[in-house]
């Protein structure tokens, strides 16, 4: 089992080139950052956490591809994702060549993590109904494989159309960038994971072992091979937590870091790396 991190990417937060060049030295596998391109300020929309004001890092995030780009620059080994994109907030033509470009230049190295979102004012700024972001993610990410995969794609969809058509870089990793949706557990989120993606980013431990079973069986009716990636985001790491996600199969625990200063930083990677060795 794999052990990565994940910062809420800031422009008062710790260098995060500079972190993924740390989290490299200490042996973490990777790193993923969060979008949000603008937070409007009308709050109609809660707070996903449940807290009656949205912290303030949400308006403050960088932008994960560029970000991403530079720590590739900084390391030969780590993996580079997103947690989460909203890539329903890009041109889904665009949006592909940006990822394969990542792709290429890093070796091979991201990890497209996806996420539907929860900000309607946001969406509503780029053009997009509330309503729709599943469908439209779907449509999107479809669009966005062909591009990756074929040598001459096309596309003809409700949200996304486009002629045949050349797009250069390929992504090294075929036939397409690993995929990873975030989101609570359903046959939804199940069907779609089965249909277009790698694997299930869960946000916190509550009911994935209960999740699996169905998970698989969505997983066997598309005719996958293999078995689904199971990323727990977020986590807190203690022995007993890290081992109970190792027992029931998942591959990789990403476990958050503080968007804090330089030396909070670093002593919490230094805390958490004990357990590289471990697990």
């Amino acid at each position: 089992m794999h052990l990565g991190l994940t910062i809420f990417n800031t422009d008062r937060s710790m260098n995060v080139v500079n972190l993924a060049v740390e989290a490299e030295a200490r042996g973490f596998y990777s790193l993923y950052i969060p979008e949000h391109t603008h937070i409007p300020t009308s709050r109609l929309t809660p707070a996903p956490t449940g807290d009656s004001k949205l912290a303030d890092d949400y308006k403050r995030s960088l932008d994960p591809l560029v970000s991403l780009g530079a720590c590739a620059a900084v390391t030969s080994k780590l993996k580079l994702g997103t947690g989460v994109a909203l890539v329903v907030e890009h041109d889904p033509i665009a949006y592909a060549k940006e990822w394969a470009t990542l792709d290429f230049i890093s070796g091979g190295r991201a990890v497209c993590g996806v996420g539907y979102g929860w900000n309607k004012e946001e969406m509503a700024d780029h053009g997009v109904d509330y309503v729709t972001r599943r469908e439209r993610t779907r449509e999107y990410m479809l669009a966005m494989n062909a591009l990756w995969r074929d040598e001459v794609a096309e596309f003809k969809g409700e949200y996304v159309s486009f002629e045949p058509s050349w797009a250069w870089p390929k992504p090294v990793q075929q036939p397409r960038i690993r995929t990873l949706i975030g989101g609570a557990p359903g046959p939804k989120m199940f069907a779609a994971i089965a249909e277009w993606a790698d694997g299930w980013i869960p946000i916190g431990g509550a009911g994935i072992r209960d999740s699996l079973p169905i998970l698989r069986d969505a997983w066997a009716q598309h005719n996958r091979t293999g078995l689904p990636d199971i990323v727990p985001f977020g986590t807190l790491p203690s022995d007993d937590k890290l081992a109970y996600y190792r027992e029931i199969g998942c591959t990789e625990v990403v476990l958050r870091v503080p968007a804090a200063d330089r030396d909070t930083v670093l002593q919490t990677l230094d805390s958490f790396a004990a357990y590289v060795g471990k697990f």
